[in-house]
């Protein structure tokens, strides 16, 4: 795969009228005679881009072709993939915002804003999953060595889930059974040696059993929250009572942890998304749109940059 990330600076500062060199020393893509008949003046364009519905749309189209390069470029987040392309999606991630901001230095903040929370939440995305794929490599080694399976499933049966829960309950409120259910399908899913992928599939079941009772509604996004945060308390709590036993499997235990809350994250993102109708990026695209309203409100976009240098 012949991934020509560079051309994307030079893309973006040939369209918004960049007269700033690329990050690696050449000038922007030039425009020829035919190019330039259609183009519309800088001033109009400024003034377009700040007319409400046309910012509106402009997100809406940002987050649709994201969201298609996300799906291009890591088609499954827990398929292996060659570690220079992980590393080259990476740089990439890192230096989106930064291109976008220095081409667009001249446009005013409320243009810029508005075009940058969008590729931050793809640089985002793209950091997250690729950072789920290493996870899930390296996890992989782990649920395929039998003598660490049981290892696993001795020092699991020795945490005290009663305990737990009890810990767990005031501040999770969640009802005892499913929690009971979840611990005993967790332990024969581990006791059978499933493949990640067999994994994968039971987090997705969980999933499904959690949100179906809120499907339809439109408090939906929140109790999908609320499921991942209740989550992550618990897990917490498990990997605390094994690090108080001194659990021999302790290690691959955080390893496996890391790997089941990034990729429920990832679940939930895409189901609050098909909810929605959003694409995933436009559900995580909501907190960052608040930050970069904050951030941008008394910095200029060069300062931007240099702030996050």
């Amino acid at each position: 795969m012949n991934l020509q990330f560079h051309y994307i600076e030079k893309l973006w500062q040939t369209f918004w009228f960049s007269t700033a060199p690329s990050s690696d020393g050449t000038t922007t893509i030039p425009n020829s005679d035919e190019d330039m008949e259609g183009v519309i003046p800088r001033q109009k364009l400024i003034a377009l881009c700040k007319y409400e519905p046309v910012k509106l749309w402009m997100r809406s189209c940002d987050h649709i072709l994201y969201q298609a390069l996300v799906e291009i470029l890591i088609p499954d987040v827990l398929r292996p993939v060659p570690s220079t392309l992980t590393q080259a999606i990476r740089n990439f991630a890192k230096s989106l915002e930064g291109w976008l901001t220095t081409a667009m230095s001249d446009f005013p903040n409320e243009i810029v804003r508005t075009k940058a929370a969008v590729v931050s939440a793809f640089a985002q995305t793209l950091r997250r999953y690729t950072s789920l794929n290493h996870l899930a490599q390296a996890a992989r080694a782990v649920l395929q060595n039998t003598s660490q399976i049981n290892q696993m499933l001795s020092d699991l049966n020795r945490v005290d889930f009663a305990n737990v829960q009890e810990q767990a309950s005031w501040v999770c409120q969640c009802d005892e059974s499913v929690v009971q259910r979840l611990e005993q399908d967790f332990k024969v899913t581990l006791q059978q040696q499933s493949s990640l992928d067999q994994w994968a599939a039971w987090l997705d079941n969980v999933v499904n059993q959690v949100l179906k009772p809120h499907e339809g509604s439109p408090s939906f996004p929140r109790a999908a929250r609320q499921f991942l945060l209740k989550w992550s308390f618990y897990s917490s709590m498990v990997i605390r009572d094994l690090t108080l036993r001194s659990a021999a499997s302790f290690g691959s235990f955080h390893l496996i942890r890391l790997l089941y809350d990034e990729y429920m994250f990832y679940l939930v993102e895409h189901r609050v998304a098909q909810a929605t109708g959003e694409t995933p990026i436009a559900v995580m695209g909501e907190v960052i749109v608040c930050l970069f309203i904050n951030n941008f409100s008394s910095i200029k976009p060069t300062s931007y940059i240099q702030f996050n240098s």
